[in-house]
């Protein structure tokens, strides 16, 4: 049995709960069916120690960052089948990652590449998102299809003082990496809406900053959000994914995220709590990167990181990121 080792932060006990938990877990494949394959199998160590991590923690609501889309959920099908019915609904749709462009939108002359993709993907549903949910899932609202030029404020590549873009590439570019949700959860007592998202991490790119201002961006998406700038602003929320950003450490615009954090409407479970880590020889070591933030219509109950333990991790490669969770109450 896979060992794990969950990490608490200091908040009382408290019953009748409700658990929020992002997880950025290696389910991504190298091509289109091949998670769908590894899950159908049920042979595949990775997946079973995926499996246990999210066992030890029994999340009410679990988002996945890290997840191959197929059009007909095969894939997701088989992965709640794992947990015996304790995730009877599930959502997934589309990502923007591997769903190509037809442009050369990283200008290396060539397209059709992972770069040239409205989200770096090999595939169209390479690494996308998925939501697995304890209670009925309600008509999501995306975002994802959103320009990046069309944000209010975006902040857009400059190369040698020129657009970095052309028109019909900004005409076409969306701003979502993965994409942006928002997923009514139908409780006993209202709608929970989880804010969902997974952004591109702010490294990989050229003296343009490409990937350092989109995830800039993708993060002041939820600001514009949350200053009514696309409609109502949801009553109860909780925001959930890989910001790819870290507050104080590593690469991008550390001051948005620490000004995100910030924010009077939102609540931060777990201030300086690492949730990946990269080895230093040919990374950034630890940083935060995923996070649960409950508006300031809940009460904070726990929260905390989970992963495998040490002896456990050597045995099975789970990747850097740890699964995050937290408790809320009304």
């Amino acid at each position: 049995m896979l060992g794990l080792l969950i990490e608490f932060l200091p908040f009382s006990a408290v019953a009748d709960t409700l658990r929020i938990a992002t997880y950025a877990a290696p389910l991504s494949r190298d091509g289109p069916g091949l998670l769908a394959r590894d899950l159908i199998q049920r042979d595949d160590p990775q997946i079973a120690a995926i499996v246990a991590v999210i066992d030890g923690v029994r999340p009410d609501i679990l988002l996945l960052t890290d997840f191959d889309y197929d059009l007909d959920g095969v894939a997701l099908a088989a992965f709640a089948a794992r947990f015996g019915g304790r995730y009877p609904h599930q959502y997934a749709a589309r990502p923007n990652t591997g769903l190509q462009t037809g442009l050369d939108m990283d200008r290396n002359g060539k397209i059709g590449q992972p770069r040239d993709a409205q989200g770096y993907g090999r595939f169209a549903g390479d690494g996308g998102m998925a939501v697995l949910s304890r209670f009925a899932i309600g008509k999501v609202r995306e975002l994802s299809g959103l320009l990046w030029r069309d944000l209010p404020g975006a902040v857009l590549p400059v190369l040698n003082g020129a657009p970095f873009h052309t028109d019909d590439m900004l005409a076409v570019q969306r701003l979502s990496t993965s994409g942006h949700w928002i997923v009514p959860i139908d409780l006993a007592d209202g709608v929970l809406h989880i804010l969902a998202f997974s952004a591109t991490p702010p490294v990989f790119d050229g003296p343009e900053r490409r990937n350092a201002l989109r995830n800039r961006d993708e993060l002041r998406l939820w600001e514009a959000l949350l200053d009514g700038v696309f409609g109502a602003v949801p009553d109860r929320f909780i925001i959930a994914g890989n910001a790819n950003l870290d507050p104080v450490d590593g690469a991008g615009d550390r001051a948005a995220m620490a000004a995100f954090l910030a924010r009077p409407d939102l609540q931060d479970p777990m201030p300086g709590t690492k949730t990946a880590h990269w080895p230093n020889d040919d990374g950034p070591g630890q940083l935060r990167v995923s996070y649960v933030l409950p508006s300031v219509a809940w009460r904070l109950a726990d929260a905390g990181v989970a992963g495998p333990a040490a002896a456990d991790a050597l045995a099975v490669d789970l990747g850097p990121h740890r699964l995050v969770w937290v408790d809320v109450m009304q």
